[in-house]
């Protein structure tokens, strides 16, 4: 990640609820699955779970590059 990315995303997380929404929320369930995968024998159930929420991390991922995109084609049309 270049240091442009970081200050783009550190100058949305002031600026729109939205993306600070979305990065409190990645940032969640980066918390979770770092539990989830720290069990030595993690039940069916926690498997599924760490399934669920990789596939919901990414997503909100998905989210957040969308909006840092729709932000630099913003500032290259200006």
């Amino acid at each position: 990640m270049d240091a442009n990315s970081v200050s783009l995303k550190e100058h949305l997380m002031a600026i729109d609820p939205e993306f600070r929404a979305l990065v409190l929320e990645h940032q969640q369930y980066e918390a979770r699955l770092s539990e989830l995968m720290a069990l030595p024998y993690p039940t069916p159930e926690e498997l599924m779970e760490e399934t669920i929420l990789k596939k919901k991390k990414l997503l909100v991922k998905d989210k957040m590059e969308a909006l840092l995109n729709r932000y630099r084609r913003q500032l290259s049309s200006k």
